[in-house]
């Protein structure tokens, strides 16, 4: 899977932060009570109500990859509706994008 440009460069130009980051990335994953399909839901919601987009398509497959259905990956990006707003169907593009690839 590919990442985005963005976090191509972090870990080409600061390896030892891009580690570090990792490491703490895994701890906390390992920490949670959720399921990996969970998980990956929740991050995508916190992720379109952020307006991180740049990492969606990454995430997106991350989820697909948990089991998470077309629908479900919609339902997690369009959550955040009631807390933040209609920003979240910004998201909806890249989102269905990468979960359409095959």
């Amino acid at each position: 899977m590919n990442v985005s440009p963005a976090f191509q460069a972090f870990a080409q130009e600061a390896p030892q932060h891009q580690q570090a980051w990792s490491e703490a990335v895994q701890a906390l994953g390992a920490a949670s009570a959720l399921d990996d399909k969970t998980a990956a839901l929740a991050y995508l919601a916190v992720m379109a109500a952020a307006r991180l987009d740049s990492g969606l398509p990454f995430h997106v497959k991350m989820a697909k990859m948990h089991g998470a259905t077309r629908d479900e990956v919609i339902s997690a990006v369009l959550i955040g509706l009631p807390a933040v707003g209609n920003v979240v169907t910004a998201s909806l593009p890249a989102v269905l994008e990468a979960y359409d690839e095959e």
